[in-house]
């Protein structure tokens, strides 16, 4: 079954592990920018960065983006 990348749930797994962007970003050694730019939806994580995001932050990939199933 194929799903369709939703909305970016980065901002909330920040709140859920007490990071700010900033924290996220000097952590991983990305721009601030970068990290915003995934927030709002202007870039789409590349999978060695969304593993390394989730690994920082303490969740699953599966948890940075909603999923749409199609219907």
């Amino acid at each position: 079954m194929k799903f369709e990348l939703g909305r970016c749930l980065l901002q909330e797994r920040l709140a859920e592990a007490g990071m700010t962007e900033e924290e996220l970003a000097q952590a991983l050694l990305y721009k601030r920018e970068l990290i915003s730019d995934y927030m709002e939806n202007k870039r789409v994580m590349p999978l060695k960065n969304a593993v390394a995001i989730a690994r920082t932050v303490g969740c699953k990939v599966d948890d940075l983006y909603e999923w749409i199933a199609p219907e």
